[in-house]
């Protein structure tokens, strides 16, 4: 392995950290500010922005370059952690909040690309598996200290521990990542690729898997910490270890999952979990009175369902693309930004026309059961 591809997967883990420490923060803190209903449109607005910025990417990189870009990106990254845990003002608790969400999808498509750029001698498949389950160990060790750092210094110490980790994934950079060179970026045409999709009946189908996936990701992210909190009264120590149990299949089924989908085809991988997921998920709802093992239990199992299709969904993709189309790819990768505008615009209507907070996760039961349905129309492929 060489030294740019160790350098980047340390920089990864560590911004990595600096995002899971707050991501399921992030709509407990913005409700101090804003209404239940009002955090769904903050995100969403976010998202619309990030989008159009998204599109100006490739002219961003063919004219200061990606390690400028990342380096560029990480100071609006550590600003805006700052600013969110220094200020109680709303207009600049929302500023800062869109420039937080902006920078760490910008980063994290960036650190991508080098994962592409410094893998392609090698096996890409062998360095991305790894460099995912670094990211994801990165996740489930955030969520097992965040608890206890709320707890001792409120969300704004949250913040600040995040800040730190966007400073030292700063420092990585300017210190030991040198002579990148950089590929022309091509700027994506929007059209044409929607006009593949449209064309290529299973590549649609698998990319409405993937943001259904990504749909019930943000749905997740943005209301189930609120729904802890708020609704069943659980401190952020216990919720911390509950997250923290919950992702443990990310880091433990990925592999296994990768081996499984060649042998028994991704299709039948992919029912099986969007079943678990949709069973889950209908769960949650009925656990007012439960305690924290089986909440955490339950959360588990969602995420069991979420860990196969993930690793479903982009074997089947990459059978059918295996690189032939750079847009259709680039176009599956970033489903993650549109299911940030589209579910919490559905969530927020749920909300204004009903108190019952629960009805969110019966809601999207049934979004997962709208993917099972499209998966079982799906051709299986070899």
């Amino acid at each position: 392995m060489n030294k740019n591809i160790k350098i980047i997967y340390l920089a990864g883990f560590l911004f990595s950290i600096s995002i899971a420490l707050t991501s399921y923060v992030n709509s407990s803190f913005l409700k101090i500010y804003l209404s239940e209903s009002s955090v769904g449109i903050l995100y969403a607005i976010a998202s619309i922005i990030t989008i159009l910025i998204m599109l100006e990417m490739p002219r961003i990189l063919n004219r200061i370059g990606n390690r400028n870009a990342i380096i560029l990106f990480s100071i609006f990254s550590f600003f805006s952690f700052l600013l969110l845990a220094l200020t109680n003002n709303q207009l600049i608790i929302i500023i800062a909040f869109i420039i937080y969400f902006l920078s760490s999808n910008f980063i994290f498509i960036s650190l991508d690309i080098f994962i592409e750029n410094f893998s392609k001698s090698s096996s890409i498949g062998k360095f991305r598996g790894l460099y995912l389950t670094v990211i994801n160990f990165a996740w489930v060790i955030a969520q097992a200290i965040s608890g206890s750092i709320i707890a001792k210094s409120s969300y704004k110490g949250i913040y600040l521990f995040g800040a730190l980790f966007v400073f030292l994934f700063s420092f990585i950079f300017i210190s030991f990542l040198h002579n990148f060179k950089d590929p022309k970026y091509k700027k994506i045409s929007i059209l044409k690729t929607i006009k593949f999709f449209i064309a290529n009946k299973n590549i649609s189908k698998i990319y409405l898997i993937n943001f259904t996936l990504k749909f019930f990701y943000v749905w997740m992210i943005i209301y189930t910490p609120i729904y802890l909190h708020e609704h069943l009264g659980f401190g952020w120590d216990k919720i911390g270890l509950i997250f923290t149990i919950m992702l443990l299949p990310f880091v433990f089924l990925s592999f296994p999952l990768g081996k499984l989908s060649d042998k028994i085809g991704e299709k039948k991988m992919l029912i099986v979990g969007f079943i678990v997921a949709t069973l889950f998920t209908l769960l949650i709802p009925f656990t007012k009175e439960a305690n924290f093992i089986v909440l955490a239990m339950i959360l588990f199992g969602t995420r069991i369902g979420a860990a196969m299709i993930e690793v479903m969904s982009e074997s089947y993709f990459f059978k059918l693309e295996n690189e032939e189309h750079p847009d259709a790819i680039s176009f599956f990768r970033n489903t993650g930004p549109l299911s940030f505008v589209i579910a919490p615009l559905i969530a927020t209507s749920i909300l204004l026309l009903t108190p019952n907070f629960s009805y969110l996760f019966f809601v999207l039961g049934a979004i997962l059961l709208c993917g099972l349905f499209i998966t079982l129309r799906l051709k299986d492929v070899k």
